[in-house]
């Protein structure tokens, strides 16, 4: 009698279902290669607060979707090597009670094409007049990112900010007039001059203003070490610390700065890393 009570026992044990994960991983990306961004979602058996992440050496901030699930936005550095790479996600449960889940991601090789460009010799060998500024205009980018929201300020799907097709390939190694320079952080837009420029999506701008290399700038703060830099506008229709919606125009179309012709440069980067804007929008379409 005890045998058969106990195999009993035993067997309710064996058949008993698995609790759920406390905290589950899931991701969303169009590649997982270098300048790709990756969408990962946290939820919870329960509820959780105070989700963070951590990857590449960089803290990546999460947003609240509800009371059990949260998203983050991994960006993959353009010069990032092939290989493992954790996701580490850390959250506390309505209790307090510390989670973490990890997933990994296998980053693949990307061989990035070269471009080859002629320009006015004084973008690659500035004279000593220009210094004081180009100084002075990298300290200004260094304070936006230094500096993000710490709120998401931009809702729902990224967008185009301009109709055309991109026509210049995120990463190419860039020849300027024989000397090579660093690799093209943005997608190029083959948008005539004075096309509108619109927001992607929602945020406050934190550079308005003609820059050397750049020409006219224009830096929008997304929240959460999320940025968008247009450049090489003809003209600038926004001032630092407005506040922008999606579709907002916040310049036009030219040929300002280092460049060949009009089109639009957009730049775009999270928490450092420098990510292919059509990488967003892939991620970012729903």
């Amino acid at each position: 009698m005890r045998a058969a009570l106990f195999l009993a026992a035993f067997a309710a044990v064996q058949t008993a279902p698995a609790k759920p994960a406390a905290l589950t991983l899931a991701t969303r990306a169009r590649a997982v290669q270098p300048g790709e961004v990756v969408l990962v979602t946290a939820t919870g058996a329960a509820a959780v607060e105070r989700v963070r992440a951590r990857a590449f050496g960089r803290e990546f901030p999460a947003f609240k979707l509800d009371a059990k699930t949260w998203q983050v936005l991994v960006g993959i550095d353009l010069t990032t090597a092939p290989g493992a790479y954790a996701v580490v996600v850390e959250a506390a449960s309505a209790s307090g009670s510390p989670l973490t889940a990890t997933h990994t991601l296998k980053v693949a090789a990307k061989a990035f094409p070269t471009r080859t460009l002629t320009v006015d010799d004084a973008f690659v060998n500035p004279p000593e007049s220009a210094a004081a500024r180009i100084a002075d205009d990298a300290k200004a980018l260094e304070h936006c990112w230094a500096n993000p929201s710490p709120e998401r300020l931009w809702t729902g799907a990224f967008v185009r900010p301009v109709p055309q097709e991109a026509n210049s390939a995120f990463g190419s190694r860039s020849v300027f007039n024989g000397q090579a320079r660093n690799p093209h952080s943005g997608a190029d837009f083959r948008s005539p001059a004075g096309q509108p420029v619109k927001a992607p999506n929602a945020g406050r701008i934190v550079l308005a203003k003609d820059l050397y290399y750049s020409g006219g700038t224009v830096v929008i703060d997304h929240g959460l070490g999320l940025f968008s830099l247009f450049a090489h506008l003809s003209s600038i229709d926004v001032k630092d610390g407005t506040r922008v919606a999606a579709g907002d125009v916040v310049g036009k179309v030219g040929a300002t700065g280092r460049v060949t012709g009009p089109h639009l440069h957009w730049m775009v980067r999270i928490s450092g890393a420098r990510i292919d804007p059509l990488a967003l929008l892939f991620v970012m379409d729903r």
